[in-house]
């Protein structure tokens, strides 16, 4: 499922420039994001976990389990992005199951990453 095509058309966009913060870690997470255009930088402590570029989402974590922002989110482009709160969320997640799935898969993804990441560091230890 591409993303991309289902807020390609979003009213509610909202633009950063290179350099701005889109949320912090600690940060209440009341929207998830779906980038449009341009790409987005997340990190924990500073260093960078991933790059999030069109079609890729962010910030669902914290939509999908009411906890604070884990980690800081700053545009590494000049970047546009649907928000979606938890009232759009719900409903997407209803009307189309593909998100719903797809949203699952890229938590997924994201834990199989970072779960690696600490085995690749314990191994060098």
């Amino acid at each position: 499922m591409e993303l991309l095509n289902l807020f390609r058309q979003s009213k509610d966009v909202e633009t950063f420039s290179v350099g701005q913060t889109i949320f912090g870690a600690g940060d209440v997470g009341d929207l998830m994001y779906v980038v449009i255009e341009g790409e987005v930088a997340v990190s924990l402590d500073g260093a960078v976990i991933e790059t999030i570029g069109p079609g890729g989402l962010l910030g669902e974590l914290s939509l999908v389990d009411h906890s604070p922002r884990s980690a800081d989110a700053v545009a590494k482009t000049d970047c546009v992005v649907a928000p979606v709160g938890e009232r759009r969320f719900l409903f997407l997640v209803q009307e189309t199951p593909y998100f719903a799935l797809h949203v699952m898969s890229v938590m997924a993804e994201r834990l199989r990453q970072r779960t690696q990441e600490v085995i690749m560091a314990k191994n060098v230890q």
